[in-house]
């Protein structure tokens, strides 16, 4: 049985015809009866009676009306508390984000929303390849992605994609390195240098790829490390150099350690918000996206 038809039995109950049904509701009296003798034939008791030229519940019908209007009630409620769900500020968010996007912003945004009123920030890391970041999307609210300007598009047709930052991968080098003297370098200065990179899959190997390509040079790998802090830890030792992120690596980073930009090949990753398109239907949820697009603002002011 369909709500609808139980509200024009509840009506009837209370009206005592199907004209004045047919008026409150503003539909026509054919309309009602049809949807009465739908709901009929759905049960096996009557639920109406002639009395004269009104049309009144039976008492089985009474009893369907009642329980037909806890159940537009309880529909009632339902839709106010979806309704309150979406508009409120203060609800609980779910958030994940790769290892170097958390350590640049996760401090800043759990600071930006410790305030009475603001959504309840829930945080976890996802070390994850870049294919791999749209499923996050069943388990999280937001997640935090990065991919590299070359690699394949996120499914546009799956996932909402908010665009955060652009952002290159810059050559980290021990500050001592003869290479740090020069403001930029090419694929050509670094191609037969000592590397620390990421595991494959991830933007670190797949610029490194690209410098190997350029310089026809095979890359000498001595470690594949993806935590950012590591890498900067070997970096600063002196035996390898790396790739590091220009703005979010900034917590890593030491006076040890210097970053270079890399000319005449992509080094580019876009960190986007992925995301289903019901959850940016709730206020909390872009409550959160506004600030980590201000926090994300900031880093590029601060490099």
């Amino acid at each position: 049985m369909e709500i609808h038809q139980l509200e024009i039995l509840r009506e009837l109950g209370a009206l005592g015809s199907v004209k004045a049904v047919a008026d409150t509701l503003m539909v026509t009296p054919s309309a009602v009866s049809q949807q009465l003798a739908l709901l009929q034939r759905k049960v096996e008791v009557p639920l109406t009676r002639k009395e004269g030229r009104n049309l009144v519940l039976t008492e089985a019908g009474q009893v369907l009306a009642d329980a037909g209007a806890a159940v537009v009630s309880a529909l009632a409620d339902a839709r106010g508390a979806i309704g309150n769900y979406h508009g409120s500020a203060g609800g609980r968010v779910t958030l994940c984000g790769f290892h170097s996007a958390g350590q640049a912003v996760f401090a800043k945004l759990a600071k930006v929303l410790d305030a009475p009123g603001q959504p309840r920030i829930e945080l976890s890391d996802e070390d994850v390849a870049q294919q791999d970041f749209p499923a996050l999307t069943a388990r999280y609210d937001l997640v935090l992605a990065h991919r590299m300007d070359h690699s394949p598009r996120w499914p546009a047709e799956r996932v909402t994609v908010l665009p955060l930052l652009h952002e290159p991968l810059d050559v980290a080098l021990p500050a001592n390195h003869p290479l740090a003297a020069k403001p930029a370098l090419t694929a050509d200065d670094v191609g037969g240098e000592a590397w620390v990179t990421s595991h494959t899959g991830y933007s670190p190997a797949d610029v490194l790829s690209a410098v190997a390509a350029v310089s026809s040079r095979q890359p000498n790998i001595v470690h594949r490390i993806n935590d950012y802090s590591t890498v900067a830890a070997l970096v600063a030792s002196g035996g390898v150099v790396g790739l590091l992120p220009r703005y979010t690596a900034g917590p890593v980073l030491n006076p040890d350690i210097v970053l270079r930009p890399l000319e005449g090949i992509s080094t580019r990753r876009r960190i986007d918000l992925l995301a289903r398109p019901e959850n940016l239907k709730r206020r909390s949820v872009t409550i959160v996206c506004e600030a980590l697009q201000d926090i994300m603002a900031g880093l590029v002011k601060q490099g």
